[in-house]
């Protein structure tokens, strides 16, 4: 195997679980819906996610995110705690308006401004599971290839 090439937000520990996972590990191609105000963290992520065979959405804000979430329906939405303008918990409102429209959808809440009680507090309102950044990649791929699928695409 040729070594890994570093791409944008994963580094090269990102970009060899990116190689060594590869395509089409998913059983049939799963939509997930990232929200995170970082760029590089979206960039990163969602080529991740697409690399291991997910439809991927990316938002980089708030009104982007309430779009996305008022038109598809999604497997997993993995939503960011703080976004630009606005309060500290903004992805805790997401998932309150992505639970009312899709209450089978997983979310996955993160942030790199955790707390005790910002994760009880995202566990308590129907966060499925809650992360603290940086993500290990590994872990995110085995919690999402154990999730069912919501959306019928």
């Amino acid at each position: 195997m040729a070594p890994p090439k570093s791409c944008s937000g994963l580094g090269v520990l990102g970009a060899l679980a990116v190689e060594i996972f590869g395509l089409g590990h998913m059983a049939e191609m799963m939509r997930i819906l990232l929200v995170d105000d970082e760029p590089t963290i979206l960039l990163g992520l969602s080529y991740f996610l697409r690399r291991a065979g997910a439809h991927v959405i990316s938002c980089l804000g708030r009104e982007e995110a309430r779009e996305a979430i008022e038109s598809e329906v999604f497997d997993l939405a993995l939503l960011d705690i703080r976004l630009s303008g606005g309060d500290s918990h903004a992805g805790l409102d997401l998932m309150r308006l992505l639970k009312q429209r899709s209450p089978d959808t997983h979310v996955v809440i993160m942030t790199a401004y955790g707390t005790d009680e910002i994760r009880r507090e995202a566990m308590a309102r129907g966060a499925f599971h809650y992360y603290d950044k940086p993500i290990n990649l590994d872990h995110l791929l085995g919690l999402i290839r154990s999730l069912p699928q919501v959306s019928s695409c």
